[in-house]
């Protein structure tokens, strides 16, 4: 509970257990037992910090903050960010100036990664965050992309016994070992078939003569947006009943103060350190303003945005994605247990790398200092994986980026649909004529600052990282307009989620028109589809078992299994070399 707005206190890691008091019995038999002095509960201090979303980007590769240019009142900075090298720099000069330090990750720290860690089943995204020495992570859904298993096998440790993906290595570090994560998971909301949560919800530390407790809990609608193989058994429970569940069982254990750590997110228009928060809207707000009052602070991810808010009395925050910035939160704990409101201090903090060259932007932004360990363990990955990363896939003419049209299709979505439609089109591999591509799977552009550029194996990896196999169905015009439609339905209903197109088909939305009824003009290669007409349809196979919330693609019959879609990119960049980017929409939109 916080005291005039916040609280906070401590005990061990590992989720249900409490520390015990030991007794001490002195050495004359007939005098009673003697009693330790038991510390009398005083005021402690306590910094937070926090990063979300780093999905194995050890390498600081492109990645950058815009963020105010103190001279100016609208101006901004580009200032190059990231790094894991760089964030466990910064995370020990914070650490430096505070007595008592917890370091948060706030999910996703797996899963949608660049090669250096996919390609080694994001061990070594683990092994980076063990050096970082964080003290727990939350489950993000992409902890669940391939699966619990795997994602009890990344915490235990061991090597992976999977030989279905020639692309991926295992304990292939100098050690030829894998000891897993030495920080604490947890998933309160996430239960399997026996109704038990798959994790520890919680994780209590001390701090001096207090405790404080971190709930940890994942966006229920993780289903809808990773593999359904992956998640098979497991439920997603709401995330504010469930930790207003364990805060009420943390009360009964005596603990007062309490974080939540919410793989949830939201967006806000105003800059990461703006307090005010204009126009702050998602769903991370909502389930804020659904928490009990003993709740302290709220860490937030998944929508990789950067803000610093106070709802209801409390901080809720998020410092964007792939390591390129940290929430700092300075708690005073008052001898009570609870935190004093009047006291805390919140900022979110940049992870400035060694790739800013300009003397204004360094001023401002001073550079954080490289971790050697670090430093030397990616090093070490990106050596490893160099030969498969640096490998010549292709040539392009210019930048394919994910900056959307009117329409809601964007070059790096059209290049991917128009990949797995040629990877398809054939009798052999299935006739397709039509391939639409889900937007969240286009992770990264693809840059060219002075083009021809060449395209490497990493780069395209980058762009699509999740190994997904090709699945070619056979759906009628009507579906296919059914699965478009469920861009605003459903799961879809607070954030669309436009799907990319392959050449030649297109049509019409109209935004005033009901969610559900949006969708007219449907054509392939100028001809209107016919409702009744059944076509070949191209899409993953996490599309295809209705990933993303598009349950109408279950429907899809005479399923012809596909190459996977790294190699389908990788075969249609040799067969167009060079590629030039498709600027013109596919998708037309009325209102």
């Amino acid at each position: 509970m916080r005291t005039q707005g916040f609280r906070a206190a401590a005990s061990i890691a590992g989720g249900f257990a409490i520390a015990s008091v030991m007794l001490a019995c002195g050495g004359n038999n007939d005098a009673p037992p003697l009693q330790p002095a038991v510390p009398m509960a005083q005021t402690e201090t306590l910094r937070l910090l926090a990063f979300n979303d780093f999905h194995g980007h050890l390498e600081k590769g492109d990645n950058a903050l815009f963020l105010p240019n103190p001279a100016s009142t609208t101006a901004t900075f580009r200032v190059a960010a990231g790094g894991a090298d760089f964030l466990a720099g910064k995370l020990n000069e914070l650490r430096a100036g505070s007595t008592n330090t917890l370091v948060i990750s706030s999910g996703d720290a797996i899963g949608g990664s660049p090669l250096a860690s996919a390609f080694f089943r994001d061990e070594s995204a683990i092994e980076a965050m063990n050096l970082m020495k964080v003290d727990m992570n939350v489950v993000g859904n992409h902890e669940f992309d391939k699966g619990l298993t795997e994602l009890r096998r990344i915490i235990a440790g061991g090597c992976s016994t999977d030989t279905s993906d020639p692309n991926l290595s295992t304990c292939a570090s100098s050690s030829k070992n894998y000891l897993g994560a030495k920080f604490g998971f947890m998933a309160a909301n996430v239960e399997g078939p026996d109704g038990k949560p798959i994790l520890p919800p919680y994780i209590i530390k001390n701090i001096g003569t207090q405790k404080i407790a971190f709930i940890g809990v994942v966006t229920r609608t993780t289903p809808t947006i990773v593999s359904p193989a992956g998640v098979a058994g497991l439920t997603f429970k709401d995330e504010a009943a469930t930790i207003n569940k364990y805060v009420a069982e943390l009360k009964t254990l005596g603990i007062r103060s309490i974080v939540a750590v919410v793989h949830e997110g939201g967006v806000t228009d105003s800059t990461w350190n703006d307090g005010t928060c204009a126009n702050a809207r998602g769903e991370i707000f909502t389930i804020a303003d659904k928490l009990d009052k003993e709740v302290d602070v709220v860490l937030s991810g998944h929508t990789h945005q950067g803000y610093n808010c106070i709802r209801n009395g409390i901080p809720v925050m998020q410092a964007f994605a792939f390591g390129r910035g940290i929430s700092q939160l300075d708690l005073v704990i008052n001898a009570d247990g609870n935190i004093d409101a009047t006291k805390t201090r919140a900022v979110n903090v940049p992870v400035v790398n060694d790739n800013n060259t300009t003397t204004a932007v360094l001023t401002a932004y001073p550079m954080a200092k490289s971790d050697p360990a670090v430093k030397k363990l990616v090093d070490e990955y990106v050596g490893l994986v160099a030969p498969k990363a640096n490998r010549n896939v292709g040539q392009i003419t210019g930048t394919i980026d994910r900056t959307a049209a009117p329409g809601g299709d964007h070059a790096a979505g059209r290049l991917i649909a128009d990949a797995q439609l040629f990877a398809t089109a054939t009798a052999a591999k299935g006739s397709s004529t039509i391939a639409f591509m889900n937007a969240g799977g286009v992770r990264a552009d693809f840059t060219c600052a002075a083009p021809p550029c060449v395209v490497t194996f990493g780069q395209a990896f980058t762009v699509q990282p999740f190994a997904n196999s090709l699945v070619v169905m056979s759906l009628t015009g009507q579906q296919i307009k059914d699965v478009l439609e469920q861009q605003w339905t459903g799961a879809n209903a607070e954030r669309a989620r436009i799907l990319q197109p392959s050449r030649g088909f297109g049509y019409t939305w109209d935004n005033a028109l009901p969610a559900g009824n949006r969708v007219s003009n449907l054509r392939l290669n100028g001809n209107v589809l016919g409702l009744t007409t059944s076509y070949r349809v191209t899409v993953n196979s996490f599309l295809a078992d209705g990933g993303d919330g598009f349950t109408a693609l279950l429907v899809g019959t005479s399923r012809l299994g596909g190459a996977q879609d790294i190699d389908a990119l990788i075969d249609f960049f040799a067969a167009n070399r060079p590629y030039a980017p498709v600027t013109a929409s596919r998708i037309a939109r009325l209102n």
